[in-house]
């Protein structure tokens, strides 16, 4: 099996996560429905770019953000990673989608995150509250989270 594969259960840069190349296995992970998006988190905001286009009134924002998830006209969310530990998984695999470990809807418990887990990233802090999520338009911003 390809680390693009793999869940991994690790400390991200905003809480424990799962992480994986594999949006269906998170999916099954979190038992949460397929037609939702995850965050795609990527090593750096040139990763971005190739992605997607960053609205011209918006650039200065990612370029600068810390620890901070956007939904961007497209729909997509993405997060650029500065996390020096989340770094070190997050190159190795370019990007992957993130969430939160635990099931939908329900707070975090580390015997079941662990158990669904392929891999396990040590050592695992504490959950810390997850990051802040905005849509950005061509020119407004909204926090929704």
């Amino acid at each position: 099996m390809s680390l693009g594969h793999l869940l991994f259960l690790s400390d991200t840069d905003t809480t424990v996560g799962f992480i994986s190349q594999d949006a269906r296995r998170i999916d099954r992970a979190k038992k949460r429905p397929a037609a939702k998006h995850y965050i795609t988190a990527l090593s750096s905001l040139k990763s971005l770019t190739i992605r997607t286009r960053i609205p011209r009134s918006h650039r200065r924002r990612l370029r600068r953000s810390r620890r901070e998830s956007y939904i961007l006209p497209s729909g997509r969310s993405y997060r650029i990673v500065r996390d020096a530990r989340h770094l070190l998984l997050l190159k190795r695999l370019e990007w992957a989608y993130t969430s939160s470990a635990n099931l939908s809807e329900t707070p975090y418990d580390e015997t079941y995150a662990r158990r669904v887990a392929d891999v396990v990233v040590e050592p695992l802090e504490p959950p810390r509250t997850p990051s802040r999520i905005y849509r950005l338009g061509r020119q407004k911003m909204k926090r929704l989270r």
